[in-house]
């Protein structure tokens, strides 16, 4: 980040100064069932779900900051990963004046909050080989650019970013750079959570909807310097992250160990399915993947999907995203469904 900019200058005006809403467990923490709660407005019988859930999540932060070895200080949870991203936008972005910089192909929630937010977006696609061009991108931003996102591993080509071209930006972009790692733990490349310090302005976005096995909870996770924590925690909901979700989070945070075993699972198998694929005829190219899919650019994909649909088979067609014509993707499945997948393209397959 370079010296001219710090964070301070890069929230919106009316975000500095604001009062956050101090709900009842705000105000009082301690939980004790011998003591009588008045003070929120519940209902009393108890239900197991009749009170308000923690609003600051503090046990889940607690075994996310023991697993990631990063302080509670630098973690914020939200609804999904798309809340977190909300909330960024909103800290940091004014409406009508701002702008964001995306790097096509890449997740279409960033176009689509940027447009909720009456945010102007500057796009600089990719390369052909799916890397950033930095030296564009960096001449394409202006002072209005308040955010960069960068997907690593990418969403939909499943490759990662050279880790020299994103430092580059971490330390040349006169804004926040934003690094959505979703699918970090299916990745080779380590986390960027080790450097976290090194770089004010980079915020981190996880998920519990990948590798973790936690889509239906929607439970996203931020990692951010003490002062952006700070300024998205005074913006978001006072309840944003459910009782339910906090149990479920907690119960499968504590399994690791299971965690751990169905990525190798879905990496092993990604192999088998990387291997089988280059077998298929109508196969032209498969796209060299960190992620828990694979991109694969077929001779006709509207038809290579329709075929698969009708043998019981969803993919995903990202043939309308910039570089990948004539692409589908594929989510790595358990070893049956996969082993089903290529039945069924060896039989499409001449």
């Amino acid at each position: 980040m370079k010296a001219t900019s710090t964070i301070q200058n890069l929230i919106r005006e009316n975000i500095k100064n604001i009062q956050p809403y101090a709900s009842a467990r705000d105000e009082f923490t301690e939980v004790n069932s011998e003591l009588v709660f008045l003070d929120a407005n519940e209902n009393p019988f108890e239900n197991g779900m009749n009170r308000y859930p923690d609003p600051q999540q503090q046990k889940v932060k607690q075994l996310l900051s023991e697993i990631k070895s990063v302080s509670i200080e630098n973690i914020l949870l939200g609804n999904g990963s798309d809340e977190v991203l909300d909330l960024i936008f909103r800290a940091f972005c004014e409406p009508n004046k701002d702008n964001i910089i995306l790097l096509p192909p890449t997740y279409g929630m960033y176009k689509v909050l940027a447009d909720i937010n009456a945010i102007d977006v500057i796009e600089v696609q990719l390369t052909a080989d799916f890397q950033p061009k930095t030296q564009t991108i960096l001449l394409a931003a202006n002072q209005k650019s308040k955010l960069l996102f960068l997907c690593s591993p990418n969403n939909p080509t499943g490759n990662s970013f050279s880790r020299v071209q994103v430092e580059k930006i971490l330390r040349q972009f006169n804004g926040i750079v934003v690094l959505d790692e979703a699918y970090i733990d299916f990745s080779e490349q380590e986390s960027w959570l080790n450097r976290l310090e090194e770089f004010p302005n980079l915020i981190i976005s996880q998920t519990m909807s990948k590798a973790y096995g936690m889509a239906g909870i929607r439970l996203g996770v931020c990692y951010a310097s003490k002062e952006i924590i700070n300024v998205l925690n005074s913006i978001k909901p006072p309840y944003n992250v459910n009782a339910l979700t906090q149990q479920k989070a907690l119960d499968r945070l504590n399994r690791m160990d299971k965690i751990q075993k169905e990525i190798q699972l879905i990496k092993l198998q990604k192999e088998v399915l990387l291997k089988e694929l280059k077998q298929i005829d109508f196969v032209e190219e498969v796209v060299p993947s960190d992620a828990n899919f694979l991109l694969i650019k077929v001779d006709n994909p509207t038809k290579r999907y329709q075929q698969l649909i009708e043998k019981g088979i969803v993919v995903r067609n990202r043939s309308n995203q910039p570089l990948c014509e004539n692409c589908l993707r594929i989510s790595i499945g358990t070893e049956k469904e996969n082993e089903q997948l290529i039945k069924v393209l060896r039989k499409l397959s001449k």
